[in-house]
């Protein structure tokens, strides 16, 4: 369980490093977002996630060229999650477009983030992007779990879509984990590579075989 404490006091040192000068008070804006993460219909996408991603911000963070930048958009990367609909990224990143400029935070500081988010779609930043890599690492480290971590991560993803019928979410998500696999590399850092790929494709092509694919 997340320890919803932890995350607020977080999200404050998080934005006021970030604005780098005074602005409201940044306990609300932490408010609303928890209580985007903790809607009922997420069984994946929840607050569990949101920490376990900001984990693995921090293991990289060395890597990033603005790590702070990196942490908001892992706040704001999934605060719109529907699993019915294709355009939650979109959605999540023009939330931040409206929310970080009134949170205090730059011009230019809100865009990166709002890219950042935005690139989670196709996890596939461009080379050099460190921001992107970071973010995008830690968003996938959830591949190379053990196991017992692996399994209850893919048995959340099928609660999640518990509505689609189990035909139609084999055939899916076969896809997905195609898609993924096809990539010449899953993760970007030099952590994420030596500590996380091997494991991650592993995962995949077993949960794939399972799949029937």
């Amino acid at each position: 369980m997340a320890d919803l404490d932890d995350l607020h006091t977080r999200w404050t040192h998080t934005l006021t490093a970030a604005r780098q000068g005074p602005g409201p008070d940044p306990a609300p804006y932490a408010e609303r977002l928890l209580a985007q993460w903790a809607e009922p219909h997420r069984k994946y996408h929840t607050v569990a996630h949101l920490a376990a991603v900001l984990r693995h911000v921090d293991t990289l963070a060395d890597h990033a060229d603005d790590p702070e930048l990196v942490r908001l958009a892992a706040w704001f990367h999934d605060a719109v999650y529907r699993p019915d609909r294709s355009e939650n990224e979109e959605r999540s990143a023009a939330q931040a477009e409206r929310a970080l400029p009134e949170a205090g935070l730059s011009q230019d500081g809100t865009a990166e983030v709002a890219r950042l988010v935005r690139l989670t779609v196709t996890h596939d930043p461009a080379e050099g992007d460190t921001n992107g890599e970071v973010l995008c690492d830690a968003d996938l480290a959830v591949l190379a779990g053990d196991p017992e971590e692996y399994a209850a991560y893919a048995a959340a993803v099928r609660e999640e879509y518990a509505f689609v019928p189990d035909e139609a979410f084999r055939t899916g998500r076969a896809a997905v984990l195609r898609q993924l696999l096809d990539l010449p590399r899953l993760f970007r850092t030099p952590h994420g590579t030596k500590e996380w790929e091997a494991r991650a494709r592993e995962n995949l092509t077993a949960e794939l075989e399972l799949l029937g694919g």
